[in-house]
């Protein structure tokens, strides 16, 4: 063998016309072509109302499955009135649903059927602090106001991170825990 074939052959010696090539190949790809940049997709209007209403279907089992028939069995009558024990029960079951559901899991049966799931604008863990301002205190707000609660769930449609009022106050959104949405990097 001559010298330029052992040389060649050598795997830390490439040949000096590829490596301009891909030197040139390498330039010219960081140039044209920016880093995308990824971001959250977020959880849209009609999937958190979906993932709700399966939501609300899960809370009116447990109801139906433990709570009312232990009352029959205890014999306390549901009369109807507002702050009947029966009510009281129930309410406390539908917001323990939702508060220890996010707070263990970030998401709750709906949410995870969906897709989705609830995270922090910081990126945190979701703390008891801000599952409680969310999931108790901003979910009344929205169940209080029973003629403006759709209207309050349309923010949703509206705002950039999808965020509802309740995400408003604990600083929160709900996003896809699957997919993220890739954008080309501006210069």
């Amino acid at each position: 063998m001559n010298h330029k074939d052992e040389r060649s052959l050598e795997p830390s010696a490439p040949l000096a016309g590829q490596q301009v090539g891909n030197e040139e190949y390498e330039q010219r790809s960081v140039v044209d072509k920016p880093n995308p940049v990824l971001t959250p997709h977020y959880g849209g209007f009609w999937m958190r109302v979906w993932a709700y209403l399966f939501d609300v279907l899960v809370i009116a089992a447990i109801n139906g499955l433990l709570v009312y028939p232990v009352f029959r069995i205890i014999g306390i009558a549901n009369d109807g009135g507002m702050f009947s024990v029966v009510n009281i029960v129930t309410t406390i079951t539908y917001f323990a649903y939702f508060v220890l559901m996010t707070k263990f899991l970030g998401q709750t049966l709906g949410k995870m059927i969906f897709g989705l799931k609830v995270i922090t604008l910081k990126r945190e863990d979701l703390g008891w602090s801000t599952v409680v301002f969310r999931e108790l205190i901003g979910r009344y707000i929205h169940t209080a106001l029973v003629i403006l609660t759709f209207p309050l769930y349309l923010v949703v449609a509206f705002t950039p991170k999808k965020q509802g009022i309740h995400d408003f106050i604990a600083d929160t959104t709900v996003i896809h825990e699957r997919t993220v949405l890739v954008k080309p990097a501006m210069n």
